[in-house]
Protein backbone atom coordinates (compact mmCIF):
# COMPACT_ATOMS: atom_id res chain seq x y z
CA UNK A 1 0.00 0.00 0.00
CA UNK A 2 2.88 2.41 0.75
CA UNK A 3 4.02 2.18 -2.86
CA UNK A 4 0.52 2.98 -4.14
CA UNK A 5 0.22 5.96 -1.79
CA UNK A 6 3.60 7.32 -2.86
CA UNK A 7 2.61 7.19 -6.54
CA UNK A 8 -0.98 8.40 -6.11
CA UNK A 9 -0.41 12.20 -6.05
CA UNK A 10 1.69 12.04 -9.24
CA UNK A 11 -0.82 9.77 -11.00
CA UNK A 12 -3.64 12.13 -9.98
CA UNK A 13 -1.69 15.15 -11.31
CA UNK A 14 -1.12 13.36 -14.61
CA UNK A 15 -4.85 12.63 -14.94
CA UNK A 16 -6.03 16.00 -13.60
CA UNK A 17 -6.72 17.76 -16.92
CA UNK A 18 -8.33 14.66 -18.41
CA UNK A 19 -10.51 14.26 -15.31
CA UNK A 20 -11.42 17.95 -15.27
CA UNK A 21 -12.62 17.80 -18.90
CA UNK A 22 -14.53 14.58 -18.20
CA UNK A 23 -16.29 16.08 -15.17
CA UNK A 24 -17.13 19.29 -17.06
CA UNK A 25 -18.83 17.21 -19.74
CA UNK A 26 -20.54 15.10 -17.09
CA UNK A 27 -21.84 18.20 -15.33
CA UNK A 28 -23.38 19.57 -18.53
CA UNK A 29 -25.18 16.37 -19.42
CA UNK A 30 -25.17 13.73 -16.67
CA UNK A 31 -26.48 10.31 -17.71
CA UNK A 32 -29.89 9.50 -16.21
CA UNK A 33 -28.47 6.42 -14.49
CA UNK A 34 -25.29 8.09 -13.17
CA UNK A 35 -26.17 7.58 -9.49
CA UNK A 36 -26.76 3.85 -10.10
CA UNK A 37 -23.54 3.50 -12.10
CA UNK A 38 -21.58 5.27 -9.36
CA UNK A 39 -23.15 3.20 -6.59
CA UNK A 40 -22.22 0.03 -8.48
CA UNK A 41 -18.64 1.16 -9.14
CA UNK A 42 -18.30 2.26 -5.51
CA UNK A 43 -19.57 -1.08 -4.18
CA UNK A 44 -17.30 -3.11 -6.48
CA UNK A 45 -14.23 -1.05 -5.55
CA UNK A 46 -14.85 -1.36 -1.83
CA UNK A 47 -15.27 -5.12 -2.14
CA UNK A 48 -11.59 -5.08 -3.20
CA UNK A 49 -10.31 -2.21 -1.08
CA UNK A 50 -9.78 -2.35 2.68
CA UNK A 51 -9.50 1.16 4.11
CA UNK A 52 -7.68 -0.24 7.16
CA UNK A 53 -4.65 -0.98 4.98
CA UNK A 54 -4.52 2.67 3.90
CA UNK A 55 -6.17 5.35 6.11
CA UNK A 56 -4.49 8.01 3.97
CA UNK A 57 -7.55 10.24 4.32
CA UNK A 58 -7.16 10.21 8.11
CA UNK A 59 -3.42 10.81 7.90
CA UNK A 60 -3.37 13.65 5.38
CA UNK A 61 -6.71 15.47 5.46
CA UNK A 62 -9.24 16.30 8.08
CA UNK A 63 -13.01 16.33 7.86
CA UNK A 64 -15.28 19.27 8.46
CA UNK A 65 -17.13 18.88 11.74
CA UNK A 66 -20.76 19.98 11.76
CA UNK A 67 -22.40 21.16 14.98
CA UNK A 68 -24.24 17.83 15.08
CA UNK A 69 -20.89 16.00 14.78
CA UNK A 70 -19.39 18.06 17.60
CA UNK A 71 -22.35 17.41 19.89
CA UNK A 72 -22.46 13.67 19.14
CA UNK A 73 -18.73 13.13 19.63
CA UNK A 74 -18.54 15.33 22.74
CA UNK A 75 -21.46 13.41 24.25
CA UNK A 76 -19.62 10.13 23.63
CA UNK A 77 -16.62 11.60 25.52
CA UNK A 78 -18.98 12.80 28.27
CA UNK A 79 -17.81 16.36 27.79
CA UNK A 80 -19.34 19.64 26.79
CA UNK A 81 -19.07 20.53 23.10
CA UNK A 82 -16.98 23.58 24.02
CA UNK A 83 -14.41 21.33 25.74
CA UNK A 84 -14.26 19.01 22.72
CA UNK A 85 -13.79 21.99 20.42
CA UNK A 86 -11.04 23.44 22.63
CA UNK A 87 -9.18 20.11 22.77
CA UNK A 88 -9.42 18.98 19.14
CA UNK A 89 -10.77 21.59 16.73
CA UNK A 90 -10.05 24.98 15.25
CA UNK A 91 -12.00 27.23 12.90
CA UNK A 92 -10.56 27.40 9.38
CA UNK A 93 -10.61 30.22 6.81
CA UNK A 94 -14.14 29.20 5.71
CA UNK A 95 -15.45 29.37 9.31
CA UNK A 96 -15.72 25.57 9.52
CA UNK A 97 -14.61 23.39 12.40
CA UNK A 98 -11.61 21.27 11.41
CA UNK A 99 -9.00 19.27 13.31
CA UNK A 100 -6.22 21.19 15.03
CA UNK A 101 -3.66 18.66 13.83
CA UNK A 102 -3.04 15.82 11.42
CA UNK A 103 -2.95 12.89 11.34
CA UNK A 104 -6.36 12.63 12.96
CA UNK A 105 -5.91 12.23 16.72
CA UNK A 106 -8.58 9.51 16.71
CA UNK A 107 -6.62 7.30 14.29
CA UNK A 108 -4.83 4.41 15.96
CA UNK A 109 -1.52 2.87 14.90
CA UNK A 110 -3.58 -0.04 13.53
CA UNK A 111 -5.55 2.42 11.32
CA UNK A 112 -8.70 1.87 13.39
CA UNK A 113 -10.74 4.93 14.35
CA UNK A 114 -11.33 5.30 18.07
CA UNK A 115 -14.56 7.25 17.44
CA UNK A 116 -15.77 5.16 14.49
CA UNK A 117 -19.34 4.75 15.79
CA UNK A 118 -19.75 8.52 16.25
CA UNK A 119 -17.34 9.76 13.56
CA UNK A 120 -18.15 12.93 11.59
CA UNK A 121 -20.54 12.77 8.65
CA UNK A 122 -17.70 13.72 6.30
CA UNK A 123 -15.76 10.63 7.43
CA UNK A 124 -18.78 8.34 7.07
CA UNK A 125 -19.33 9.52 3.50
CA UNK A 126 -15.71 9.70 2.27
CA UNK A 127 -14.71 9.44 -0.59
CA UNK A 128 -18.24 10.51 -1.60
CA UNK A 129 -18.21 8.34 -4.74
CA UNK A 130 -21.61 6.82 -3.99
CA UNK A 131 -23.29 10.12 -3.30
CA UNK A 132 -26.53 11.07 -5.03
CA UNK A 133 -26.09 13.71 -7.76
CA UNK A 134 -22.43 12.74 -7.96
CA UNK A 135 -21.86 15.12 -10.89
CA UNK A 136 -22.34 18.08 -8.52
CA UNK A 137 -19.22 17.30 -6.47
CA UNK A 138 -16.64 17.07 -9.24
CA UNK A 139 -14.24 19.55 -7.58
CA UNK A 140 -14.25 17.50 -4.41
CA UNK A 141 -13.72 14.29 -6.38
CA UNK A 142 -10.76 15.83 -8.24
CA UNK A 143 -9.13 16.44 -4.85
CA UNK A 144 -10.04 13.02 -3.46
CA UNK A 145 -8.42 11.03 -6.28
CA UNK A 146 -5.06 12.34 -5.06
CA UNK A 147 -5.80 11.16 -1.49
CA UNK A 148 -7.77 7.95 -1.86
CA UNK A 149 -6.66 5.04 -4.08
CA UNK A 150 -10.25 3.76 -4.16
CA UNK A 151 -11.55 7.13 -5.42
CA UNK A 152 -8.85 7.13 -8.09
CA UNK A 153 -9.85 3.63 -9.22
CA UNK A 154 -13.56 4.49 -9.21
CA UNK A 155 -13.01 7.58 -11.38
CA UNK A 156 -10.89 5.58 -13.83
CA UNK A 157 -13.57 2.87 -13.98
CA UNK A 158 -16.25 5.53 -14.44
CA UNK A 159 -14.40 7.08 -17.39
CA UNK A 160 -14.04 3.66 -19.00
CA UNK A 161 -17.71 2.83 -18.46
CA UNK A 162 -19.25 6.13 -19.57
Amino acid sequence: MEHILQELPQKAREKHNENKKFFAKLKKKPPKDLDYVMADLHQKEFERTDCLTCANCCKTTGPLFTNADVERIAKSFRQKPSVFIENYLRIDEDDDYVLQQLPCPFLGADNFCSIYDVRPKACREFPHTDRKKFHQISNLTLKNVAICPAAYNIVEAMKAKL
